[in-house]
């Protein structure tokens, strides 16, 4: 796939192979991005004019890696709604949204009715979160995997996926989680960054030391 400045949503919908529909609402949902964006920091503004690529591809990436019951689906520090609004827009089910920063919380609250979703969204820190049973578990650029896990683990429900976006450093958080966690991994190379991988993690618990 070429990657350039000028990737936008035609580009996108080729390699997605999304309804036009969909197209639609990602389109509404990124012209609202980038107007929210002019008043408080959704997303760099050095990445604007590759929008399509860096984030939306990025995020929309995971949906063909979603297990066959994928709901509820938690994605943690939502921020602008990546991945978990873009999964949303793209058909996911009984999305919650987890953005303890009350104006991001606010944006994901106006793009997800502007876009007609029905997802939940949590203005709250993730530690302070009631948890629940959760089928998958998603978060992208949150925190090294060691301290995610213990973020994420909590709406472990036996059979949880846990669907992470991690960048050029993931096998040092890898080695890391290794001596904490057990746990299944299966890496995929990301669609949007060369140097990015799409962790796909199952049968994940704590290391017990005797």
């Amino acid at each position: 796939m070429k990657q350039s400045k000028s990737y936008g949503p035609d580009e996108f919908a080729q390699v997605s192979n999304v309804s036009r529909e969909t197209l639609d609402r990602l389109r509404l949902y990124v012209s609202l991005l980038l107007r929210w964006n002019q008043e408080i920091n959704l997303i760099g503004r050095s990445t604007e004019q590759d929008l399509w690529r860096r984030h939306v591809l990025d995020s929309a990436q995971i949906y063909n890696l979603l297990p066959a019951v994928a709901f509820p689906l938690v994605d943690l520090g939502s921020g602008a709604g990546f991945p978990g609004l873009i999964l949303a827009i793209l058909g996911a089910r009984d999305v919650h949204l987890v953005e303890s920063d009350k104006r991001k919380a606010a944006f994901l609250r106006q793009a997800a009715q502007s876009t007609g979703l029905d997802v939940t969204i949590h203005a709250a820190r993730i530690e302070e979160l009631c948890p629940f049973r959760a089928a998958v578990v998603t978060a992208r650029a949150l925190a090294p995997l060691p301290k995610l896990l213990n973020l994420a683990t909590r709406f472990e429900s036996g059979e949880t996926r846990y669907i992470f976006l991690k960048g050029q450093y993931v096998d040092d958080e890898l080695t890391a989680a290794y001596k904490m966690w057990k746990l299944t991994v299966d890496r995929k190379l990301s669609q949007s960054d060369p140097t990015g991988t799409v962790l796909c993690l199952s049968e994940v618990s704590r290391v017990r030391f005797l």
